[in-house]
Protein backbone atom coordinates (compact mmCIF):
# COMPACT_ATOMS: atom_id res chain seq x y z
CA UNK A 1 0.00 0.00 0.00
CA UNK A 2 2.69 2.51 0.99
CA UNK A 3 5.47 1.52 -1.39
CA UNK A 4 5.26 4.93 -3.09
CA UNK A 5 5.72 6.71 0.23
CA UNK A 6 8.89 4.94 1.31
CA UNK A 7 10.63 3.92 -1.87
CA UNK A 8 13.78 5.86 -1.00
CA UNK A 9 14.48 3.36 1.83
CA UNK A 10 14.57 -0.16 0.41
CA UNK A 11 14.35 -1.90 3.79
CA UNK A 12 11.41 0.17 4.98
CA UNK A 13 9.78 -0.31 1.59
CA UNK A 14 9.78 -4.10 2.07
CA UNK A 15 8.32 -3.81 5.56
CA UNK A 16 5.56 -1.54 4.28
CA UNK A 17 4.68 -3.94 1.48
CA UNK A 18 4.31 -6.79 3.97
CA UNK A 19 2.47 -5.00 6.76
CA UNK A 20 0.27 -2.36 5.18
CA UNK A 21 -2.13 -4.07 2.82
CA UNK A 22 -5.46 -3.18 1.24
CA UNK A 23 -7.21 -6.46 2.05
CA UNK A 24 -10.71 -6.18 3.49
CA UNK A 25 -14.44 -6.40 2.83
CA UNK A 26 -16.05 -5.07 -0.32
CA UNK A 27 -18.55 -2.24 0.13
CA UNK A 28 -21.23 -4.43 -1.44
CA UNK A 29 -22.01 -7.29 -0.83
CA UNK A 30 -19.53 -7.36 2.09
CA UNK A 31 -17.32 -10.13 0.73
CA UNK A 32 -13.72 -10.56 1.84
CA UNK A 33 -11.10 -9.73 -0.78
CA UNK A 34 -7.52 -10.83 0.03
CA UNK A 35 -5.64 -8.51 -2.30
CA UNK A 36 -7.57 -5.64 -3.89
CA UNK A 37 -5.52 -3.57 -6.30
CA UNK A 38 -4.65 0.08 -5.74
CA UNK A 39 -6.20 1.57 -8.87
CA UNK A 40 -4.95 5.12 -8.34
CA UNK A 41 -3.20 7.28 -5.78
CA UNK A 42 -3.10 11.05 -5.32
CA UNK A 43 -1.62 13.42 -2.76
CA UNK A 44 -3.75 15.73 -0.65
CA UNK A 45 -3.29 19.49 -1.01
CA UNK A 46 -4.03 19.99 2.71
CA UNK A 47 -1.75 17.64 4.65
CA UNK A 48 0.80 14.81 4.23
CA UNK A 49 -1.85 12.34 3.13
CA UNK A 50 -2.46 10.00 0.23
CA UNK A 51 -5.84 9.41 -1.40
CA UNK A 52 -5.71 5.69 -2.22
CA UNK A 53 -8.44 4.01 -4.24
CA UNK A 54 -8.76 0.25 -3.64
CA UNK A 55 -10.35 -1.11 -6.79
CA UNK A 56 -12.21 -4.30 -5.87
CA UNK A 57 -13.35 -3.29 -2.39
CA UNK A 58 -14.68 0.10 -3.48
CA UNK A 59 -13.01 1.77 -0.50
CA UNK A 60 -11.06 5.02 -0.49
CA UNK A 61 -8.25 5.20 2.05
CA UNK A 62 -6.98 8.54 3.33
CA UNK A 63 -3.51 7.60 4.58
CA UNK A 64 -1.59 10.04 6.78
CA UNK A 65 2.07 9.28 6.00
CA UNK A 66 3.61 11.81 8.41
CA UNK A 67 4.48 8.99 10.85
CA UNK A 68 4.94 5.61 9.16
CA UNK A 69 5.42 3.83 12.48
CA UNK A 70 2.05 5.06 13.76
CA UNK A 71 0.05 5.06 10.58
CA UNK A 72 -3.36 6.72 10.58
CA UNK A 73 -5.88 5.69 7.94
CA UNK A 74 -9.42 6.94 7.37
CA UNK A 75 -11.45 4.50 5.27
CA UNK A 76 -14.34 5.81 3.18
CA UNK A 77 -16.93 3.50 1.64
CA UNK A 78 -17.62 4.45 -1.98
CA UNK A 79 -18.61 1.99 -4.74
CA UNK A 80 -17.03 -0.64 -6.99
CA UNK A 81 -14.82 -0.80 -8.94
CA UNK A 82 -12.75 2.26 -8.18
CA UNK A 83 -10.41 3.33 -10.95
CA UNK A 84 -8.79 6.64 -11.89
CA UNK A 85 -9.78 10.21 -11.14
CA UNK A 86 -8.66 13.76 -10.48
CA UNK A 87 -9.17 16.88 -8.39
CA UNK A 88 -11.63 19.68 -8.98
CA UNK A 89 -10.29 23.14 -9.82
CA UNK A 90 -9.88 24.08 -6.13
CA UNK A 91 -7.84 21.01 -5.22
CA UNK A 92 -10.22 20.17 -2.39
CA UNK A 93 -12.49 17.54 -3.94
CA UNK A 94 -11.21 14.35 -5.54
CA UNK A 95 -13.41 12.72 -8.19
CA UNK A 96 -12.86 9.00 -8.82
CA UNK A 97 -14.69 6.65 -11.18
CA UNK A 98 -16.49 3.61 -9.76
CA UNK A 99 -16.80 2.08 -13.19
CA UNK A 100 -18.72 -1.12 -12.35
CA UNK A 101 -21.34 0.96 -10.51
CA UNK A 102 -21.66 3.72 -13.14
CA UNK A 103 -20.88 6.31 -10.49
CA UNK A 104 -18.36 9.01 -9.64
CA UNK A 105 -17.32 9.19 -5.99
CA UNK A 106 -16.55 12.70 -4.70
CA UNK A 107 -14.19 12.88 -1.72
CA UNK A 108 -13.74 15.98 0.42
CA UNK A 109 -9.99 15.81 1.10
CA UNK A 110 -10.16 18.67 3.60
CA UNK A 111 -12.67 16.90 5.85
CA UNK A 112 -11.69 13.33 4.82
CA UNK A 113 -15.23 12.24 4.05
CA UNK A 114 -17.44 11.26 1.13
CA UNK A 115 -19.18 14.30 -0.32
CA UNK A 116 -21.33 12.43 -2.85
CA UNK A 117 -21.85 9.43 -5.11
CA UNK A 118 -22.98 10.75 -8.48
CA UNK A 119 -24.78 8.58 -11.05
CA UNK A 120 -23.26 9.04 -14.50
CA UNK A 121 -23.18 7.11 -17.80
CA UNK A 122 -22.06 3.55 -18.39
CA UNK A 123 -18.56 2.65 -17.21
CA UNK A 124 -17.03 6.09 -16.62
CA UNK A 125 -13.35 6.50 -17.51
CA UNK A 126 -12.15 10.05 -16.83
CA UNK A 127 -8.40 9.75 -16.62
CA UNK A 128 -7.85 12.89 -14.55
CA UNK A 129 -11.11 14.37 -15.84
CA UNK A 130 -11.43 17.95 -17.07
CA UNK A 131 -12.23 21.12 -15.11
CA UNK A 132 -13.78 24.20 -16.69
CA UNK A 133 -16.56 26.74 -16.17
CA UNK A 134 -19.84 25.87 -17.87
CA UNK A 135 -21.40 29.14 -19.11
CA UNK A 136 -24.74 28.18 -17.57
CA UNK A 137 -23.95 25.98 -14.56
CA UNK A 138 -20.61 27.28 -13.30
CA UNK A 139 -17.55 25.17 -12.40
CA UNK A 140 -17.78 21.55 -13.55
CA UNK A 141 -15.66 18.41 -13.76
CA UNK A 142 -16.19 16.21 -16.82
CA UNK A 143 -15.79 12.53 -17.65
CA UNK A 144 -16.26 10.38 -20.73
CA UNK A 145 -17.39 6.74 -20.68
CA UNK A 146 -16.31 3.38 -22.01
CA UNK A 147 -19.86 2.04 -22.21
CA UNK A 148 -21.81 4.82 -23.90
CA UNK A 149 -21.44 8.00 -25.94
CA UNK A 150 -22.21 10.47 -23.16
CA UNK A 151 -19.88 13.00 -21.54
CA UNK A 152 -21.07 13.87 -18.03
CA UNK A 153 -20.49 17.34 -16.57
CA UNK A 154 -20.73 17.42 -12.75
CA UNK A 155 -21.12 20.64 -10.78
CA UNK A 156 -18.22 21.20 -8.36
CA UNK A 157 -19.03 24.41 -6.46
CA UNK A 158 -21.10 23.78 -3.30
CA UNK A 159 -20.79 27.42 -2.20
CA UNK A 160 -21.73 29.67 -5.14
CA UNK A 161 -23.57 27.02 -7.19
CA UNK A 162 -25.09 24.90 -4.45
CA UNK A 163 -28.02 23.61 -6.52
CA UNK A 164 -25.65 22.26 -9.18
CA UNK A 165 -23.06 20.73 -6.84
CA UNK A 166 -22.52 16.97 -7.09
CA UNK A 167 -25.08 16.59 -9.90
CA UNK A 168 -24.77 15.90 -13.61
CA UNK A 169 -25.75 19.34 -14.86
CA UNK A 170 -25.21 18.60 -18.52
CA UNK A 171 -24.68 15.50 -20.67
CA UNK A 172 -22.94 16.00 -24.00
CA UNK A 173 -23.34 13.60 -26.91
CA UNK A 174 -20.01 12.18 -27.98
CA UNK A 175 -18.90 10.11 -30.97
CA UNK A 176 -19.59 6.84 -29.17
CA UNK A 177 -18.39 4.57 -26.38
CA UNK A 178 -14.78 3.62 -25.83
CA UNK A 179 -13.54 6.92 -24.40
CA UNK A 180 -10.46 6.89 -22.18
CA UNK A 181 -9.37 10.52 -21.73
CA UNK A 182 -10.83 14.01 -21.72
CA UNK A 183 -8.83 17.23 -21.60
CA UNK A 184 -8.96 21.02 -21.59
CA UNK A 185 -6.66 23.85 -20.42
CA UNK A 186 -7.26 27.06 -18.41
CA UNK A 187 -6.16 29.13 -21.43
CA UNK A 188 -8.36 27.24 -23.89
CA UNK A 189 -12.06 27.15 -24.74
CA UNK A 190 -11.75 23.66 -26.27
CA UNK A 191 -12.75 20.35 -24.68
CA UNK A 192 -11.14 17.29 -26.30
CA UNK A 193 -12.53 13.74 -25.94
CA UNK A 194 -10.93 10.59 -27.38
CA UNK A 195 -12.62 7.27 -28.28
CA UNK A 196 -9.73 4.84 -28.97
CA UNK A 197 -11.64 1.72 -27.92
CA UNK A 198 -14.65 2.32 -30.15
CA UNK A 199 -15.16 -0.58 -32.63
CA UNK A 200 -15.78 1.83 -35.54
CA UNK A 201 -12.42 2.73 -37.08
CA UNK A 202 -13.71 6.12 -38.24
CA UNK A 203 -14.49 6.95 -34.60
CA UNK A 204 -11.39 5.44 -32.99
CA UNK A 205 -9.10 7.22 -35.47
CA UNK A 206 -10.58 10.66 -34.79
CA UNK A 207 -11.07 13.10 -31.91
CA UNK A 208 -14.12 15.04 -30.76
CA UNK A 209 -13.73 18.67 -29.74
CA UNK A 210 -16.30 20.99 -28.17
CA UNK A 211 -16.44 24.75 -27.72
CA UNK A 212 -16.82 25.27 -23.96
CA UNK A 213 -18.46 28.63 -24.58
CA UNK A 214 -21.08 27.06 -26.86
CA UNK A 215 -21.62 23.48 -25.73
CA UNK A 216 -25.05 23.30 -27.37
CA UNK A 217 -23.32 23.50 -30.75
CA UNK A 218 -22.16 19.91 -30.44
CA UNK A 219 -18.87 18.34 -31.43
CA UNK A 220 -16.46 18.82 -34.28
CA UNK A 221 -14.67 15.67 -35.45
CA UNK A 222 -11.01 15.95 -36.44
CA UNK A 223 -9.45 13.05 -38.45
CA UNK A 224 -6.20 12.81 -36.49
CA UNK A 225 -5.43 9.32 -37.80
CA UNK A 226 -5.65 10.56 -41.38
CA UNK A 227 -3.52 13.59 -40.54
CA UNK A 228 -0.80 11.31 -39.17
CA UNK A 229 -0.04 10.05 -42.68
CA UNK A 230 0.53 6.52 -41.37
CA UNK A 231 -0.08 3.45 -43.52
CA UNK A 232 -1.58 0.20 -42.25
CA UNK A 233 -2.43 -0.04 -38.57
CA UNK A 234 -5.19 0.62 -36.09
CA UNK A 235 -4.21 4.30 -35.69
CA UNK A 236 -6.32 4.70 -32.55
CA UNK A 237 -6.20 8.26 -31.22
CA UNK A 238 -5.61 8.43 -27.48
CA UNK A 239 -4.87 10.83 -24.64
CA UNK A 240 -4.97 14.48 -25.71
CA UNK A 241 -2.37 16.42 -23.73
CA UNK A 242 -1.57 20.14 -23.79
CA UNK A 243 1.86 21.65 -23.94
CA UNK A 244 2.81 23.94 -21.07
CA UNK A 245 1.76 27.10 -22.92
CA UNK A 246 -1.70 25.70 -23.59
CA UNK A 247 -1.63 26.47 -27.31
CA UNK A 248 -0.92 22.96 -28.63
CA UNK A 249 -2.63 19.60 -28.10
CA UNK A 250 -0.60 16.41 -28.58
CA UNK A 251 -2.31 13.15 -29.56
CA UNK A 252 -0.87 9.65 -29.50
CA UNK A 253 -1.63 7.55 -32.58
CA UNK A 254 -1.79 3.95 -31.39
CA UNK A 255 -0.88 1.10 -33.70
CA UNK A 256 0.45 -2.38 -32.96
CA UNK A 257 4.10 -2.82 -32.02
CA UNK A 258 4.92 -4.08 -35.52
CA UNK A 259 3.20 -1.09 -37.17
CA UNK A 260 4.23 2.55 -37.33
CA UNK A 261 2.80 4.90 -34.68
CA UNK A 262 3.13 8.66 -34.27
CA UNK A 263 2.33 11.75 -32.21
CA UNK A 264 0.19 14.40 -33.88
CA UNK A 265 0.38 18.03 -32.71
CA UNK A 266 -2.68 20.25 -33.27
CA UNK A 267 -2.95 24.03 -32.93
CA UNK A 268 -5.51 24.51 -30.15
CA UNK A 269 -6.82 27.85 -31.41
CA UNK A 270 -7.34 26.93 -35.06
CA UNK A 271 -7.85 23.16 -34.57
CA UNK A 272 -5.49 22.53 -37.49
CA UNK A 273 -2.52 20.22 -37.95
CA UNK A 274 0.76 21.67 -36.72
CA UNK A 275 3.19 18.74 -36.79
CA UNK A 276 3.53 14.96 -37.00
CA UNK A 277 6.28 13.29 -34.96
CA UNK A 278 7.49 9.91 -36.23
CA UNK A 279 10.37 7.85 -34.92
CA UNK A 280 11.20 4.11 -34.72
CA UNK A 281 11.31 4.53 -30.94
CA UNK A 282 7.64 5.61 -30.85
CA UNK A 283 6.09 2.18 -30.36
CA UNK A 284 2.40 2.52 -29.45
CA UNK A 285 2.97 5.80 -27.52
CA UNK A 286 0.48 6.55 -24.78
CA UNK A 287 1.05 9.03 -21.94
CA UNK A 288 2.77 12.33 -22.67
CA UNK A 289 4.10 14.58 -19.91
CA UNK A 290 5.66 18.04 -19.70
Amino acid sequence: LLAAAVRADGRRHNEAAEDRLTRGLTVDPQEYHPEPRVASIASSHYRPEFVINAKETGKIMMVDYSDLNNLKTTTIDAARFLHDGGFDSTGRYFFVAANASNKIAVVDTKEDKLAALVDVGKTPHPGRGANFVDPKFGPVWATGHLGDESISLIGTDPIRHKEQAWKVVRSLKGQGGGSLFIKTHPKSHNLWVDTPLNPDAKVSQSIAVYDINNLDKGLEMLPIGEWSGLGDGAKRIVQPEYNKAGDEVWFSVWSAKDKESAIVVVDDKTRTLKAVIKDPRLITPTGKFN
